[in-house]
Parts: structure tokens; C-alpha cells; sequence
């Protein structure tokens, strides 16, 4: 549940950020597909939340060019297979991609597909790095930000 939203200023454009109060359930880019879809009918505007200073400093230290050495705590809003998926996700590391077909290998699924839905439905973009995600024989494909920004953050991740 979405209780509180903030904005943070990006190189790519605005970013939503949304918390139960506690920890980040979301991070969205400005039109990004899927965007803020596990929003509550309520929510309010708090840019002075802990966790909302935390991620601001997380997203800092990765758009300057470096590695974040602390993960904001996040709780992942979806089903249990998403969840699985997700938690794969935050094990790419920076500047390295997988594929679809690699992921579900290591789940145990059988379906590539099933996968790319659940990366595109990721609510913490970023942090949770959908963007490392690639095609098979390294196409970019599938981005709910958008390919264009896909490319710009894995040629920033690869100039580090």
C-alpha cells in the first residue's frame, strides 16, 4: 500500500518515489509504462520521510557515476513469483547484464516470458535494475522507461 509520494530530479527526467512510511514500494520514471500502478486511492506528498532522504542519497551516488553501497529498505509489492524474480535482479551486479532466458534457467522456470512480465511490472525501477535485463544475443528489449533510457543507463553504469 502507498501511503506517501516524493519527486526527485533525475538525468533522465522526474522520478516518483512512494512509501508505506516505512520503506520504498515504489520508484517510477516519469512516464514509464506500469507507472505508479500499485497506488492507493489516497496518498500524500511527504518529501521529508527518512526513507525518501535515504533513497535521494542512493539515487545521488548512482547518477554520479558510482556504486551505491546500501540498498534503501524496499518492500515489493506483487506476487510471490514476481517477488523471486526481483530479488534475482538485485543480484546483477553494476555494469553487467543478464538475459531473460538466464534468469528463469536459475528459477527453474520454464517460460522466458513469464519472466519479462514480471521484470516489466518491477515497481522500483533503478534500485531494483530491470534496465540490466537484456535479449537474447544482447538486443535491448523491453524497458518500461523506455529503450532509449535502458541504453543511457547501462552506457552509464559501463563508463564507471
Amino acid at each position: 500500500m502507498i501511503n506517501y509520494t516524493a519527486h526527485y530530479s533525475s538525468p533522465l527526467g522526474d522520478i516518483t518515489m512512494a512509501s508505506d512510511g516505512k520503506a520504498l514500494v515504489g520508484l517510477w520514471l516519469e512516464g514509464q509504462k506500469h507507472f505508479a500502478n500499485k497506488y492507493g486511492a489516497e496518498h500524500e506528498e511527504r518529501p521529508d520521510l527518512p526513507i525518501f532522504a535515504e533513497t535521494r542519497r542512493w539515487l545521488d551516488i548512482y547518477f554520479s557515476g558510482k556504486v551505491p553501497d546500501f540498498i534503501p529498505s524496499l518492500v515489493m509489492l506483487g506476487s510471490e513469483f514476481r517477488k523471486r524474480v526481483w530479488q534475482k535482479l538485485l543480484e546483477i551486479p553494476y555494469g553487467h547484464t543478464t538475459t531473460y532466458g538466464d534468469i528463469a534457467r536459475h528459477l527453474g522456470c520454464k517460460s522466458a516470458q513469464a519472466i519479462g512480465g514480471a521484470v516489466g511490472h518491477n515497481n522500483i525501477s533503478l534500485i531494483i535494475p530491470c534496465h540490466r535485463v537484456i535479449g537474447k544475443g544482447g538486443l535491448l528489449t523491453g524497458y518500461a522507461g523506455g529503450i532509449d533510457k535502458k541504453a543511457w543507463l547501462l552506457e552509464m553504469e559501463k563508463q564507471s
